[in-house]
């Protein structure tokens, strides 16, 4: 072997390696910004935690504000409301679990879905389970919301008491960040 094909031969490896490794970079450049679309979006990544002052929240009054593109009702609850949502027998409701993200699949009592142990405040998606609609609050036969659409009636939790909506409203993940304000995510 001569030192004419010894070159020859590290010429031609050489010619692989750079031909390949730009093939690479070409196909990593092509495939780069099809995943990066996948990604969510700046403005949905800022709304996804939410933080909300609720100082100025009087007892049986309630508050609607946006989170990831949906209506969120914050509900300062009264005694009676509460007292009301309490004495409703678990087993009378047309869905028995809580939809609560902050405690998984767990019964649909007043005190899994409220948002603190004395059951003042109250955080849901303000969505109808049925279609999306956006209920309307202190409405309704059981003093909760009342959904305009189709008729469905939710109490005092936000559980679903009659009419075509299948579950209980959400409860998105929330939790207080100080005595006044709530975050959201």
């Amino acid at each position: 072997m001569s030192h004419a094909d010894d070159h020859e031969g590290t010429r031609r490896d050489f010619l692989y390696y750079a031909t390949g490794g730009a093939g690479v970079v070409a196909v990593g450049a092509a495939v780069w910004p099809l995943v990066n679309q996948m990604n969510p979006s700046a403005d949905v990544q800022a709304l996804s935690s939410v933080r909300v002052d609720v100082a100025g929240l009087e007892p049986g009054s309630q508050m609607t504000v946006k989170w990831l593109g949906k209506p969120v009702f914050i509900r300062r609850r009264t005694e009676e409301e509460i007292a009301a949502a309490r004495a409703v027998d678990v087993s009378d409701l047309p869905d028995p679990i809580a939809r609560n993200n902050n405690l998984g699949e767990v019964p649909a009592t007043d005190e899994n879905r409220a948002l603190d142990d004395s059951g003042e405040w109250l955080v849901q998606i303000g969505v109808c389970t049925h279609l999306g609609c956006v209920p309307l609050g202190d409405a309704g036969d059981f003093g909760g919301w009342f959904c305009p659409c189709h008729g469905s009636h939710y109490d005092t939790s936000g559980r679903i008491r009659r009419g075509p909506a299948p579950e209980n409203l959400l409860v998105p993940t929330a939790e207080f960040a100080d005595e006044t304000t709530i975050v959201l995510g």
